[in-house]
């Protein structure tokens, strides 16, 4: 039976559809909002997956280009692997689901999303993330939800919901907020130096209009949804937790009060191979279930030192951050490179400038189809002290990319201003806890030694959280390591400048969080950032004034966009031989702007004067420097500029009466003449005669004033 339901969120209609398709999964749902629609379609095993102590979940954002009227690029025709838009798209939706899912639920999980139409004012990816927390909350998979999603942007000093495609053009905030009844369980934000206040706020308001999309789901829910199956948890018996907990309480206790962290790490490896041994023979085969005690004691016991004991597993307090370095100009044939160093997390960013087309190009649902900043970020397995198969980036890895990246594009100067294009790369050579904000330091510190005139430095700190059950006790963390992230309630990462922030991105293992702890970790970030900028300063002050010398020159200039034809040929033959006479890069935009990239500056001037000589409007009264092309019997036909010719008559060569043309100029002959005609029809008139004579005044006036002086 085919149901549907609507409601209305920011003056446009929310509408819901389920029973059509999809009848075998166990919930599905078209969701539309405007012209935008996706399906998603929800499914569990009926039994746990043996043999695994995780929650395997599945999360797929299925772009498909037909959404949005066009045909796939390249030869096959066909969507391939999936963007970096829909694996990050796929990510938001996984993270404020993810924890609402039954502790020790091990049945496989998929949820997959189809953007099957796109309305460039309503963005799909929040969209999916209202359909999922709408499929799963109808099924009958165990789902402690729903949840609700909205887009927050700033305009005019007002806070819009669900911003359309203008708006968002002038937003200076671009926020995701996803909320239970009770609490905010995700943020994603990016901003222009938001501060802090008006950021918390516009978290609340989204926090209260994700409201109306819960009482939504709920009325939906208590209509049509399924009865939840009672879920088979992975239960670990009281007998094992009793001898587990009584043979390890003591080791726990002292690993977890090991400040360095080699040595916990080593002495945590022992003791777990300690309490295996142990326990072969009295629980045999039981290891993954003794590994998820010693898990819950440890973080049992990282609870009760922040709570009981007021101090950190590494003796900090807790606004104490890590011991900082920074260098730069470590790589002496890349265009700029920045080191930033917290505690045992390392980060080198390297810095590439290119020309105008060596942009990104974007084939994807949005409008957006070049991008001329980009930042790539690495983990490599020795960055952990591990060993492992070296692959492609995965998700985390073009997440913190991405992360980095927004942090930084509001001081990305205009192409206007540094037309060049910008790839960043951080390779993390170290990991202890927040790797993609110390990708956001160094990657400030390399711009800056690139030469890249930033607007101003841009630092991240990433925040934790240690608190009790009901959250009537928690300590805020600034700049969590490993093992508070791995043990912790949160991760939420701040990155921005003096003047406010840039980007958010949070993450929690709980049910959300209370807005009393997002204003703390709020202004404690602030303090935090603050401080590591000044640490960058002690490095580098200010963006040096020149690029690298390996660095491309970039020289730009504007020609008539009816010139364009002249600069380029026919069938591209002019800019190619440019291009090959002089060994630089050329692009040219329809609005007449020309970029040429040059491995050095002649270069560059050579290919310019060639440009301005082709595109130079002729006027009567100029006087050039001319190559004589052809002689007939009644003057010489003398090319002023490549491709332009006028004649001299006979009696304008010389000063005297001359009988044959040949008398005073040869084929291939430079002689300088003057313009002084262009007719109806575009035919050049010169005068050698009278250029001399006016090369010869202007060279007496100079001698007289030589003379005066």
């Amino acid at each position: 039976m085919v149901h549907k339901f609507e409601t209305n969120i920011a003056g446009r209609k929310l509408e819901a559809e389920t029973g059509r398709m999809a009848r075998l999964s166990n919930g599905e749902v078209l969701i539309k909002y405007g012209d935008t629609a996706v399906h998603i379609a929800a499914n569990a095993s009926p039994t746990p997956r043996a043999g695994i102590d995780f929650f395997p979940l599945s999360i797929e954002y299925e772009e498909r280009l037909y959404s949005v009227g066009k045909i796939p690029g390249g030869f096959i025709k066909r969507e391939g692997k999936p963007t970096e838009k829909a694996i990050l798209s796929a990510r938001a939706i996984d993270r404020p689901i993810r924890p609402l899912f039954p502790k020790g639920y091990r049945n496989d999980v998929q949820v997959i999303c189809t953007v099957m139409s796109v309305d460039p004012d309503n963005q799909p990816d929040v969209l999916a993330i209202n359909g999922a927390s709408l499929a799963l909350s109808i099924s009958d998979i165990p789902f402690d939800g729903p949840v609700g999603a909205v887009n927050v942007g700033y305009v005019d000093g007002e806070f819009v919901l669900n911003p359309t495609a203008d708006e968002r053009d002038k937003s200076l905030l671009s926020l995701l907020v996803v909320a239970t009844k009770e609490r905010v369980i995700m943020i994603e934000a990016g901003g222009n130096e938001i501060p802090e206040e008006t950021m918390y706020e516009a978290i609340m308001f989204g926090f209260e209009k994700a409201q109306d999309i819960i009482k939504f789901i709920e009325d939906i829910q208590s209509q049509i949804g399924k009865e939840k199956t009672v879920p088979e948890i992975h239960i670990i018996e009281d007998e094992i937790q009793t001898e587990v907990k009584g043979y390890a309480s003591q080791m726990v206790k002292e690993v977890m009060h090991i400040k360095d962290r080699e040595e916990r790490q080593s002495k945590t490896n022992e003791m777990k191979q300690n309490v295996f041994e142990h326990f072969e023979e009295i629980f045999p085969e039981r290891e993954k279930d003794i590994d998820e005690i010693l898990y819950g004691m440890m973080k049992e016991e990282l609870r009760r030192i922040a709570l009981e004991e007021n101090t950190r597993i590494d003796g900090r307090s807790f606004d104490e951050i890590r011991k900082i370095t920074c260098d730069i100009d470590l790589l002496p044939r890349t265009h700029g490179s920045g080191m930033f160093t917290r505690g045992l997390t390392q980060v080198l960013t390297v810095t590439t400038l290119g020309a105008v087309s060596d942009v990104q190009v974007l084939d994807g649902l949005g409008n957006e189809e070049f991008k001329r900043y980009m930042h790539h970020y690495n983990f490599p397995p020795y960055s952990t002290g591990e060993v492992k198969m070296l692959r492609g980036p995965g998700r985390r890895e073009i997440g913190h990319g991405a992360l980095a990246e927004r942090a930084l594009e509001p001081v990305i100067p205009s192409e206007e201003e540094f037309p060049y294009t910008i790839r960043l790369v951080s390779e993390v050579l170290s990991s202890n806890g927040s790797t993609s904000q110390a990708s956001v330091c160094a990657s400030t510190l390399s711009l800056m030694d690139a030469g890249v005139p930033i607007k101003a430095p841009v630092a991240g700190v990433a925040m934790g959280l240690i608190s009790n059950d009901d959250m009537n006790n928690f300590k805020v963390l600034t700049d969590i390591q490993g093992t508070e992230d791995f043990f912790g309630d949160m991760d939420f990462k701040v990155a921005g400048t003096e003047k406010g922030i840039t980007a958010i991105q949070v993450d929690t293992k709980i049910h959300g969080l209370p807005k009393e702890v997002i204003k703390e970790t709020l202004d404690k970030a602030y303090k935090g950032r603050v401080f590591m900028l000044g640490k960058m300063r002690e490095c580098i002050p200010e963006p040096k004034k020149e690029v690298s010398l390996y660095a491309p020159k970039i020289i730009t200039a504007s020609i008539d966009p009816d010139k364009i034809r002249d600069v380029i040929g026919p069938g591209g033959k002019t800019i190619n031989k440019i291009i090959a006479d002089t060994g630089v890069k050329i692009d040219i935009e329809d609005d007449g702007r020309i970029f040429i990239s040059a491995q050095n500056s002649d270069a560059g001037k050579k290919a310019l004067n060639i440009i301005e000589s082709l595109t130079h409007e002729v006027a009567v009264g100029e006087i050039y420097l001319g190559k004589v092309n052809r002689i007939v019997s009644f003057g010489a036909f003398v090319e002023i500029l490549p491709g332009k010719e006028g004649l001299v008559h006979i009696s304008k060569l010389d000063f005297e009466r001359v009988n044959k043309v040949e008398d005073i100029v040869s084929v291939g002959d430079e002689i300088p003449v003057k313009v002084t005609e262009i007719d109806n029809q575009g035919r050049i008139n010169l005068s050698r005669k009278d250029a001399l004579k006016d090369l010869n005044e202007q060279k007496e006036q100079k001698e007289n004033k030589e003379k005066d002086e």
